[in-house]
């Protein structure tokens, strides 16, 4: 594989608001979105799944209780069921009412105004392939044109779940996808090479500084989650770091 010295120029900012804006705002909303964009932020990570009737809609959880009105698991409601839910009372009074958005909601707000996006793919339970399917599916009907006319890029997939990002290169394989990790095994990144992956997205603490080297000679790119102290930040940039995912979006300053 090359290295991405030589490889196609990377597309996204290495400075990624996580979950939007998601401590400013109500995560995984619009409203985390505009605060984000806001504060001069381009580039957006955020968790998308399936509501029961196969809509693509942004939650974190697989349940409902921690950011929303409602209780139970996430893909047992309808997308109009759960485009009715308050998911920003929990968060502060300001955000009462706030929906949770469509993916269809977000990819109008991000190709409206040129923001790039990171789209972690957090399937309910048994809806792993589904999953990958309908959001890959979903990202070439909203992203193609913009894409084919040179005024956008192509979302990052990312998962933690194989056999979710499998699904979605069957699905559309153009799609850049990342696989995520919050430990290293033996055979991390041979999944990784397998999957057809371009990058992997690793818990901050396990980047290093000959991972790094290591992984950029085979051809893969390197981003870190959730890197919120200045001097982490500092270091894992100066060490190559390709993106850097955070939730301190109002005391950094994006960069390229």
């Amino acid at each position: 594989m090359p290295d991405p010295d030589t490889a196609t120029p990377w597309p996204y900012p290495r400075w990624i608001a996580h979950r939007g804006a998601g401590r400013l705002a109500p995560e995984n909303t619009l409203a985390a979105f505009r605060a984000g964009a806001a504060l001069g932020w381009r580039a957006f990570e955020c968790d998308v799944k399936l509501s029961a009737d196969g809509v693509p809609f942004l939650l974190h959880d697989d349940t409902l209780e921690r950011t929303t009105d409602a209780a139970g698991s996430a893909g047992d409601l309808n997308w109009g069921e759960l485009s009715r839910l308050d998911a920003g009372s929990w968060h502060s009074r300001v955000h009462a009412g706030e929906p949770p958005p469509s993916l269809d909601a977000v990819a109008a707000f991000c190709l409206r105004n040129g923001h790039l996006l990171n789209l972690e793919l957090k399937p309910v339970p048994g809806e792993e392939e589904r999953t990958g399917q309908v959001v890959a599916k979903t990202v070439r009907q909203r992203w193609g044109e913009a894409v084919r006319d040179g005024l956008s890029v192509w979302p990052l997939l990312s998962s933690f779940e194989p056999r979710t990002l499998a699904a979605a290169h069957e699905a559309v394989p153009e799609l850049p996808r990342a696989l995520l990790l919050d430990a290293l095994t033996p055979d991390c990144f041979d999944i990784a090479e397998r999957l057809d992956c371009v990058a992997v997205v690793l818990e901050e603490s396990l980047v290093t500084e000959d991972l790094v080297r290591t992984l950029h000679h085979d051809g893969l790119r390197v981003l870190a989650y959730t890197v919120n102290d200045a001097s982490r930040a500092e270091l894992l940039l100066d060490l190559g770091l390709d993106g850097l995912i955070t939730d301190a979006v109002d005391r950094f300053v994006p960069g390229i």
